[in-house]
C-alpha cells in the first residue's frame, strides 16, 4: 500500500489518497540494459481517496479493482505490512553485542513464533536495522569509527597501544593495536610466537593477522593482532615494527609462521636475532600434491622422507638419510624436495633442537586461536565490529585462564609414583603442565638405561626407549650426558630444550643416580602455579566501565600498583 496525503499550514490534514502498492509505472534506473532491474509495478489503478471535513474522513473516491492477482497470505511480504517491533529491536542489539549471528537470531525468532508465517517482518529487515543500529552506534564508518575507539580505549587505559596505517589519499591500509594485558602477558610469554594470516579476511579485504603465544597452562594468548591490506614485504615490516614498538623493542627469541617469502624478508628485517622456523605441518601437508605422482610414493617413498624429517638425531644423520631418499628414487631433479633441502635449518626438528618452542612446532597454535574468534567474527565484519567482537572474545579467553588457575589452585592430581622428583612438579606446575611431566614418569617404565663411559664427573648414558607410532613400537635409543658434580642432565631428545619439560630419558638418568632434588634450572617459571603474574591484575576490556565510585577507585589503584610494579 501507498500513502500520499497533503495538509493545511496549521498542521491539519486536508486529504489523504491509499493506493495500491504495484500502482504507477516502472522506471528503468539500470545502465545495463541487458540485466534491467526487476519491478513489481503493474500501474493497477486500485485506490481510495478521503478528504477531512469538520473532523471526520469523507470517502470520495474508491476504486477497488486491481489488474494483477492478489494472494491475502502472502501479504505480510509488502513492505507497508513489515515492522519489527521495539522488544524485537532490543532481541536483535543484545544478540549482535553478544556476537550472536543474524541467521541464528532471526531462527531463534521464527521458532518462538511457530512459523515464518507468524512474524511480521524477515530476515532482511532484522539485517537492515542492525546495520543502522550499528552504524548509529559508530557515528562514522571505516577508518573514523576505529580511530575513535581506539582513542577512547587509550584515554581510558595507558597500556593500550593502536596504529593506524593510511596510504596517501587517507584510505586505510593496515591496523594494528594490543591491549595492556596482551602487552603485559608477553613479558611472561613472550619468547616465541606463532604467525599466520590465513584465518579470516573482512569484508574490507583485510586479513586478520594475530601475534599468538602460549601461557603457563599451554593455553592460546593473544601478543597482538593486526588487520592488513597486502601479503608483502612492506606490510608485514610494518606490521612486525609496529608490534616491536608495542612491546618496547624486546624481540622475541624464537617465531613460527608458513613458508612465505614476503614474511621471511621482513623477519630478517625487524627481527635479525630471532630463530625464524617454517610450520612443518604446512609443509607435510604438500607432500602428497608433490610427491604423490611418484610410482614408489605408497610404497616406501613417503616413509623414507619422514623417517628423515622424524628419526634423525644428529645433523649428520638428516643429511645422510636425504641423501639415500634423493638417490634411491631419483628425486634429484625435484625442484620442490631442492627447496626444501636449500632451507631445512628452517623446519626440520634436527636443525630445531636447542631452541624453545613451549610445544609450538607450528602454526596450528594460530589456527587454534582463529577457531577460538569463529563464534565472534565472519566474512562479513566490518572494522569497528571486529575490534568489539575481539574484545568479547579476548575476555572469554581470559576467563578460560582463570577457570585454569582456580583449578591448579584448588585441585590435586594424583602422583603415579613415589618418586620426590614428581612431587616437587606436582606442586610447583600448574595442572595441566604437571601431567605432561607425570606422562614422562609414566613412560620412564618402558626405558633402560646403560652407563656408556665415564670421565670424571661426567658420565655418558645410553637410555633404550620404546615409542609407539600408529600402532607399532619403534626402538629408539638416546644418549644422556649427566655431570655429577652440577646435577646437569641433558639428552639427545631435547625435549627439555624444546618444551621446557624434562624427559623420561634424564628423569631416568636422574633415578639411576639418585638424585632427590630437582634442581631449579629445570622448573621454569612460565609453567609454574605459585607465581603472581602483574598481567592478571589488568581487566581485559576498558569499553564498557563500571561507573560504581567504588569501582572506579579499585581501577585507579591497580593502575597505580601496575606503573609501580614495571617502573621501580
Amino acid at each position: 500500500m501507498t500513502q500520499r496525503s497533503h495538509r493545511f499550514e496549521d498542521g491539519r490534514l486536508r486529504y489523504i489518497t491509499l493506493g495500491c502498492a504495484r500502482g504507477g509505472k516502472a522506471r528503468n534506473r539500470t545502465t545495463n540494459v541487458a540485466r534491467p532491474r526487476p519491478t513489481s509495478k503493474t500501474g493497477c489503478n486500485a485506490r481510495i481517496n478521503a478528504t477531512f471535513f469538520e473532523g471526520v474522513l469523507k470517502l470520495l473516491t474508491v476504486h477497488n479493482t486491481h489488474n494483477h492477482g492478489l494472494s491475502p497470505q502472502k501479504s505480510r511480504f509488502f513492505r507497508c505490512n513489515r515492522e519489527v517491533s521495539l522488544s524485537v529491536k532490543r532481541m536483535l542489539d543484545t544478540n549482535d553485542q553478544a556476537g550472536i549471528r543474524m541467521n541464528k537470531s532471526f531462527a531463534a525468532l521464527v521458532q518462538e513464533a511457530g512459523g515464518f508465517e507468524n512474524l511480521p517482518f524477515n530476515e532482511k529487515d532484522c539485517r537492515n536495522y542492525i546495520d543502522k543500529a550499528r552504524h548509529l552506534r559508530l557515528g562514522k564508518g571505516g577508518a573514523g569509527a576505529l580511530h575513535e575507539y581506539f582513542a577512547r580505549m587509550q584515554y581510558k587505559n595507558n597500556g593500550f597501544f593502536s596504529l593506524l596505517d593510511m596510504d596517501d589519499n587517507g584510505r586505510l591500509k593496515n591496523v594494528f593495536w594490543a591491549d595492556a594485558r596482551s602487552r603485559a602477558s608477553y613479558k611472561y610469554f613472550g619468547e616465541v610466537v606463532t604467525f599466520d594470516t590465513t584465518y579470516l579476511t573482512n569484508r574490507y579485504g583485510m586479513p586478520f593477522a594475530p601475534f599468538v603465544g602460549v601461557n603457563h597452562h599451554g593455553q592460546s594468548i593473544l601478543l597482538g593482532a593486526g588487520l592488513i591490506s597486502n601479503e608483502d614485504t612492506e606490510t608485514f615490516t610494518w606490521l612486525f615494527q609496529s608490534w616491536l614498538n608495542c612491546m618496547d623493542g624486546e624481540a622475541p627469541k624464537a617465531i613460527i609462521t608458513d613458508q612465505d617469502r614476503a614474511m621471511k624478508n621482513a623477519i630478517a628485517l625487524v627481527f635479525p636475532n630471532t630463530r625464524y622456523r617454517f610450520c612443518l605441518w604446512h609443509i607435510l601437508k604438500k607432500v602428497p600434491e608433490k610427491l604423490g605422482s611418484h610410482g614408489a610414493y605408497k610404497d616406501r617413498l613417503k616413509s623414507q622422507l619422514l623417517k628423515c624429517v622424524y628419526d634423525s638425531q644428529t645433523i649428520e644423520e638428516f643429511e645422510k638419510c636425504w641423501e639415500v631418499m634423493i638417490t634411491t628414487y631419483n628425486l634429484q631433479e625435484n625442484a620442490w624436495l631442492g627447496s626444501l633441502y636449500a632451507e631445512r635449518t628452517y623446519w626440520a626438528p634436527v636443525f630445531l633442537k636447542e631452541v624453545f618452542w613451549a610445544r609450538m612446532s607450528t602454526t596450528q597454535r594460530s589456527e587454534s586461536m582463529n577457531a577460538f574468534f569463529d563464534g565472534y567474527v565472519h566474512a562479513r565484519t566490518n572494522l569497528k565490529e571486529f575490534v568489539d567482537q575481539f574484545d568479547n572474545a579476548l575476555r572469554k579467553k581470559i576467563e578460560n585462564e582463570n577457570a585454569a588457575d582456580f583449578h591448579s589452585f584448588n585441585v590435586t592430581i594424583p602422583a603415579v609414583s613415589i618418586s620426590p622428583l614428581e612431587k616437587i612438579f606436582q606442586a610447583t606446575y600448574t595442572n595441566s603442565k604437571f601431567r605432561e611431566v607425570q606422562k614422562e614418569v609414566i613412560e620412564m617404565v618402558g626405558v633402560l638405561p646403560t652407563l656408556h663411559r665415564k670421565d670424571g664427573v661426567i658420565a655418558t648414558y645410553h637410555v633404550e626407549d620404546e615409542v609407539c607410532v600408529d600402532d607399532f613400537i619403534k626402538e629408539v635409543t638416546q644418549t644422556v650426558y649427566f655431570n655429577e658434580a652440577e646435577v646437569d642432565v641433558k639428552c639427545s631428545c631435547a625435549l627439555f630444550e624444546m618444551r621446557g619439560i624434562l624427559c623420561r630419558h634424564a628423569l631416568a638418568i636422574m633415578r639411576v643416580n639418585k638424585v632427590k632434588n630437582v634442581p631449579e634450572k629445570y622448573i621454569l617459571d612460565r609453567w609454574r602455579k605459585d607465581i603472581k603474574r602483574t598481567y592478571t591484575f589488568i581487566r581485559s576490556t576498558y569499553d564498557s566501565v563500571d561507573a560504581r565510585p567504588e569501582v572506579s577507585r579499585y581501577s585507579r589503584i591497580l593502575k597505580v600498583c601496575h606503573f609501580l610494579l614495571f617502573t621501580l
